[in-house]
């Protein structure tokens, strides 16, 4: 093994020195710094239209997942009877929207800028990570800290991150927390001292809970943090693996069993039931819906995976080192456990991206650190020296190859990650210049007929409900998932409009129609999908009481036989 401390001193002492290097660094600090801030200019304006990411979530998430801290402000209380109430089950971001609600009242703002900070504390734990891994290696302080703002700039700069980390969605903050807890991790495995042990277990812990309290999807990543506590030391590695148990199942446990399961266990495992997506029936539907799992992550980026794929290679190769290490192997775990759940879910959203391009882009910064470091990389039996003319200092041939190998794949990764970024960075500019308010003017325009036209109760029924409540503070209740049937759902709360998008269901029409004729009033354009472009709202006329009863009872026997 070739000590570090013997390669190349002079010109990483001269990178350390130079006052061409601050200025590389203030400027290079300054345009992530331009480009976080772009993310927060327009906060009201669309997902991006006729971008190439068709998500839902852009239609019903942000209402949907804040939903308790919305109708808390909005109603007086937090839970609906028989509506659809995640909140039970993903606690963490509707209890930060209402802490933050006090304050700014209910307001698409204020919870988007919740999770833009998660996602500024993302950027800032990625820096963090990388840079204290790569000096665990031995690597010189002007690779660590490049190679992990060049995973930063990737994140920062990334159109895709872009267009999901400006919607009040869950994503961001479960990223935080599996940082967090790696990070903790990281110290933990360094930690000396019992006390220094016991703290960042809990903290690790605990970081765990709020993963699985943000959304449930955690489970999947939960390998992930383990992985980090184990080493060769079996006895140092299970006593640690325990503390962090305890300290994520001792909150859960009080969470679960003293909210949730005495009032609150049906909505619980509704969010579940509701949840639950057609699967494959044959060995090749399985191996169709994880080739597609792995697939969607060119969603992220094409050239960053392509680059990904190039580095995995090079570094089994030149820098096996890369390899070896507990974070590189928990960012892969990561990865691997989230495209499992995608393709075991079958349900390939482009949101659930967001959690995998945070691990593949600090394994880009480490790759790029492995491979520009000393030597050290290298596990090989030296190679016999070629002797010296006149004196001259013996040479090895294959190192110095190597070495060279090594620069060149360093210099065409840090282009492609840098001339990459700046196209994604030129993409996002474009957005902010061009914003558009297409479905903030359709919730606008809904509330301003419902209230010009008063129709006993200015309840709106809709899947896009939750989020027109947090844009206009109408009340709403969700026609799509609900703990009562639709029937019974709008026979409790009698709803004097309900807004479809394009075209009524055939099924809630069948609904609605056992206890209302429908009318269409105002159609709104919003967004860009051609089979959800129009909000279309239509006015609610209630049944005579006569017709009601007969057709709740023809429900009821077609439900029974059923």
């Amino acid at each position: 093994m070739i000590e570090q401390k013997n390669a190349e001193p002079n010109w990483l002492q001269h990178i350390e020195r130079s006052w061409l290097t601050t200025l590389i660094w203030g400027l290079w600090l300054a345009a992530v710094a331009a480009l976080l801030a772009l993310h927060a200019v327009h906060l009201r304006a669309d997902f991006p239209n006729f971008s190439p990411w068709m998500d839902y979530a852009k239609y019903t998430d942000e209402g949907w997942y804040g939903k308790a801290a919305i109708e808390h402000a909005v109603l007086g209380h937090w839970y609906v009877h028989g509506d659809f109430n995640p909140s039970v089950a993903l606690p963490v971001l509707p209890v930060l929207e209402w802490g933050v609600f006090r304050f700014t009242g209910v307001s698409l703002v204020a919870a988007r800028l919740i999770v833009l900070a998660a996602f500024a504390g993302n950027l800032w734990l990625v820096y963090a990570l990388v840079r204290a891994e790569t000096r665990t290696w031995g690597v010189a302080r002007p690779i660590s800290s490049a190679s992990a703002m060049l995973a930063v700039t990737v994140l920062a700069s990334s159109a895709f991150l872009y267009a999901f980390s400006r919607l009040a969605i869950l994503e961001p903050l479960l990223v935080l927390f599996l940082l967090l807890a790696w990070w903790l991790g990281l110290a933990l495995r360094r930690a000396e001292s019992i006390a220094a042990q016991a703290v960042c277990a809990v903290g690790m812990g605990f970081a765990l809970c709020l993963m699985i309290l943000t959304k449930t999807t955690a489970i999947f990543l939960v390998p992930s943090v383990v992985w980090l506590l184990w080493d060769g030391r079996l006895k140092d590695s299970a006593r640690r693996t325990a503390m962090v148990g305890v300290a994520a199942a001792v909150p859960w446990a009080l969470y679960y069993g003293l909210f949730v399961k005495p009032r609150y266990s049906y909505d619980y495992h509704y969010l579940f039931a509701a949840n639950q997506w057609e699967q494959p029936h044959s060995v090749l539907g399985w191996v169709a819906a994880f080739w597609y799992a792995v697939h969607g992550a060119l969603w992220i980026s094409s050239w960053l995976c392509v680059l990904l794929l190039v580095l995995a290679v090079a570094t089994a190769v030149l820098a096996r080192g890369f390899w070896r290490s507990r974070l590189v192997q928990a960012a892969w775990l990561a990865v691997a456990g989230y495209l499992f759940f995608i393709g075991w879910h079958n349900n390939m959203q482009p949101r659930y991206y967001q959690v995998i391009a945070f691990p593949l882009a600090m394994l880009a910064g480490l790759a790029v650190a492995a491979l520009a470091a000393s030597r050290t990389w290298v596990r090989a039996i030296p190679p016999k020296p070629t002797p010296g003319l006149d004196g001259a200092p013996a040479s090895f041939p294959d190192l110095e190859r190597s070495a060279v190998l090594r620069r060149g794949l360093v210099a065409v990764a840090m282009l492609t990650l840098v001339t990459g970024s700046a196209c994604e960075a030129w993409q996002i500019a474009g957005w902010a210049r061009h914003p558009q308010y297409t479905f903030l003017h359709a919730a606008e325009g809904v509330t301003a007929y419902i209230n010009a036209h008063p129709n006993g109760n200015r309840l709106l029924l809709s899947i896009s409900g939750d989020d027109i409540t947090l844009i206009t503070h109408l009340p709403a209740i969700c026609d799509d998932y609900g703990t009562y049937d639709l029937p019974m759902r709008i026979h409790a709360y009698r709803p004097g409009w309900y807004a479809a998008w394009n075209e009524i269901d055939p099924g809630t029409l069948q609904d609605l129609s056992t206890q209302y004729s429908l009318e269409q009033v105002a159609s709104f354009a919003a967004f860009d999908d051609p089979d959800r472009n129009r909000l279309i709202l239509y006015k609610l006329h209630p049944l005579p009481p006569k017709r009601q009863t007969f057709d709740l009872a023809m429900e009821r026997e077609e439900n029974a036989g059923k």
